[in-house]
């Protein structure tokens, strides 16, 4: 015959525990019903504690949050310039690049749309550059040169559409330095094709940098190119005329002696 007794403590041991479940299901859904209730000024403000706090992936989170429940308002809209700046310090510079091309495309009338393209063109720079090769820049020149075009490109739309932006006295400063540095890889292009016979192709490149990066000390590199594949294509008239040009505007610096470093000629930052 069963015991009366522990059937009751069964029971009431298993109301306990359903209690116990109850209370802990109550308390987590207030804690969510808690913070669902939080508004856009609310989140905003985690959102850049987090973000102050070098936290960039909570950041991101909670930037992700607010455009999803709170998709119109100031805060909405300045969420995606802060969620794409942390997504660039977070490493993720493809993300970064996507949430400020919907930016444009979205609040193209923006009062900080100048600090997106500015932003953009940043992302675009790091991913040429990168922390060694701002320390090395010598070794830049060897990269693909993809990302410092766009980088120059981003750049340039800032300048053209907001010429009083904060932000456009750095970007011409990167400007130059990309300039320089897409000029440095282009000659040498031209050499390698030099040293492999193909002195066309090399005087192309050669005509290319001068052409399209006026005032890059590479164009000094770029006339002595011209100057030998001119003469090892015997054509003496155009290799001289190629030095009187080299010599006329350069003349202070064909001693490679008297030539800056190659660092100091590119690197334009104080």
């Amino acid at each position: 015959m069963q015991n009366p007794f522990r059937s009751d403590r069964s029971v009431r041991a298993a109301l306990a525990l359903l209690l116990v479940f109850t209370l802990a299901l109550m308390v987590g859904c207030g804690r969510e019903t808690r913070e669902d209730e939080r508004g856009a000024e609310e989140l905003y403000a985690e959102a850049q504690r987090a973000l102050n706090a070098r936290n960039f992936s909570n950041a991101i989170e909670l930037y992700r949050d607010l455009t999803i429940r709170f998709p119109f308002g100031r805060h909405a809209e300045q969420a995606q310039l802060d969620m794409a700046y942390a997504m660039y310090r977070a490493n993720q510079p493809e993300r970064a690049l996507t949430t400020l091309d919907r930016f444009i495309r979205t609040y193209p009338t923006h009062p900080n749309v100048d600090y997106a393209w500015y932003l953009k063109g940043l992302v675009h720079y790091e991913q040429s550059m990168g922390f060694l090769r701002r320390l090395f820049p010598d070794q830049a020149v060897d990269r693909d040169q993809q990302s410092a075009r766009r980088a120059f490109s981003d750049f340039r739309e800032l300048i053209q559409r907001y010429p009083q932006s904060r932000y456009v006295a750095d970007a011409r400063q990167r400007m130059v330095f990309l300039r320089n540095i897409m000029a440095e890889y282009e000659v040498g292009v031209g050499e390698y094709y030099f040293r492999r016979g193909a002195y066309v192709a090399s005087l192309n490149r050669a005509r290319y940098t001068i052409e399209n990066f006026p005032g890059a000390p590479a164009n000094i590199n770029a006339l002595e190119l011209m100057e030998r594949a001119f003469r090892r294509l015997e054509l003496p008239e155009l290799a001289a005329d190629t030095r009187h040009v080299l010599e006329y505007n350069f003349e202070d610096l064909l001693d490679e002696d008297e030539r800056e470093s190659f660092f100091q000629r590119l690197w334009p930052f104080d």
